[in-house]
């Protein structure tokens, strides 16, 4: 039985861990092309959570007596990506992003706007020209961020491809989602110091459930990772 701890730096909403970055922890502990990673509860910081695989090879994420996320390879990864825009469509976008006005978890580590560029990703994805549910950011990943070849690590790819789904749902309007499941496939290397960009789209809305598509892309449009997610709005829940 192994455990994952996840410091306190990789925070999403207060006290919890940024959903993209969880999902690419438990992600990396599965031998598959990609994955699918479930969050049944929110993940707490800085303790560790127990981690066993089960034989359909299945893994579960314990806190306690309580099974908090699960995960599983994916061959497949089913979602229809979109071409994508120039890089400078995606610099124009940034400074529309819905965060800089209102944000409601803003010490979050990908997309928090209270967070610095030295310890967060700092990814501000903003509604592409005339599409309030097609967002995109410029991204240019830290040294601190890679292995020592220079390639950022999962993890933070799995979270770069995370929160723009979320403000591609949001359209005008600021709302509380918190991730539920994420699939992702990564494609190839991503190299620290050089610049990216995510994008990130509208697929549907099934009820509670609300479904978006993600991309990362190298500056000049070489697909690196791509991501489909379920979110839940909170509001929803609570009501």
């Amino acid at each position: 039985m192994n455990a994952l701890v996840i410091d306190e730096r990789f925070c999403g909403p207060p006290g919890t861990g940024n959903g993209g970055y969880v999902c690419g922890r438990i992600a990396s502990l599965i031998d598959a092309p990609a994955a699918e990673v479930t969050l049944r509860r929110p993940i707490p910081l800085m303790r560790p959570l127990p981690v066993t695989i089960r034989p359909d090879t299945t893994l579960d994420v314990h806190d306690s007596e309580t099974i908090i996320a699960q995960a599983k390879p994916e061959h497949d990864l089913e979602i229809d990506l979109p071409s994508p825009p120039p890089y400078e469509a995606a610099l124009a976008a940034m400074p529309r992003y819905l965060g800089l006005t209102r944000h409601n978890f803003p010490g979050c580590f990908v997309c928090g706007t209270d967070r610095q560029s030295s310890d967060g990703l700092r990814i501000f994805a903003g509604p592409l020209s005339g599409d309030d549910h097609r967002v995109a950011a410029p991204w240019t990943p830290n040294g601190d961020l890679a292995d020592e070849k220079g390639e950022v690590r999962p993890e933070f790819i799995w979270a770069a491809l995370d929160c723009p789904g979320a403000f591609a749902l949001m359209g005008r309007q600021p709302r509380a989602l918190l991730l539920g499941r994420m699939t992702a496939r990564l494609y190839g290397p991503v190299s620290a110091g050089e610049p990216h960009m995510v994008i990130a789209w509208k697929v549907a809305v099934d009820g509670r459930k609300e479904i978006a598509g993600s991309a990362l892309f190298s500056g000049s449009g070489t697909l690196k990772g791509a991501a489909k997610a379920i979110w839940f709005d909170v509001s929803r829940v609570a009501s």
